[in-house]
C-alpha cells in the first residue's frame, strides 16, 4: 500500500474546507438577507426528498455486505419500507417496517 504525501493531504483538506466555506457563504452571506423568489423556495423544499433516496439507493442495489451483488432481503426491505411509507405517510412506520423485514429475511435466509 502506498502512502500519500502529507503535503498532498493537507492541500486537499484545505481546498475542501475553503470550497465548503465559499459554498455556504454564497447562500448565508450573500443571499441570507434578501427574500428568495417563490419558485426557488418551492424547489428547495424538495432537496431532502431527493438527497435521502440518492444516499440509500446504492446501499440497497449494490450493498457492500454482499460485495455489490443485489440480494432478496435488502430489495424486499426497501420495497416494504417504500410501500408502508407511501400508504401511511409515516416515516417511522416505514423505517421500522423496512428494518424488521431486512432483519427477518436475513435471519430466515441465513
Amino acid at each position: 500500500m502506498t502512502q500519500i504525501d502529507t503535503t498532498t493531504i493537507w492541500i486537499i483538506i484545505v481546498g475542501l474546507a475553503v470550497g465548503s466555506y465559499l459554498l455556504r457563504f454564497t447562500f448565508i452571506g450573500l443571499v441570507g438577507d434578501r427574500p428568495m423568489p417563490p419558485w426557488l423556495l418551492r424547489h428547495l423544499r424538495y432537496t431532502a426528498v431527493a438527497i435521502i433516496p440518492a444516499l440509500i439507493a446504492p446501499l440497497v442495489v449494490w450493498p457492500s455486505a454482499t460485495d455489490g451483488q443485489p440480494d432478496l432481503p435488502r430489495m424486499a426491505a426497501a420495497a416494504v419500507a417504500l410501500t408502508v411509507g407511501f400508504a401511511t405517510k409515516n416515516v417511522l412506520a416505514a423505517i421500522f417496517s423496512g428494518a424488521a423485514t431486512l432483519y427477518g429475511l436475513l435471519y430466515l435466509v441465513g
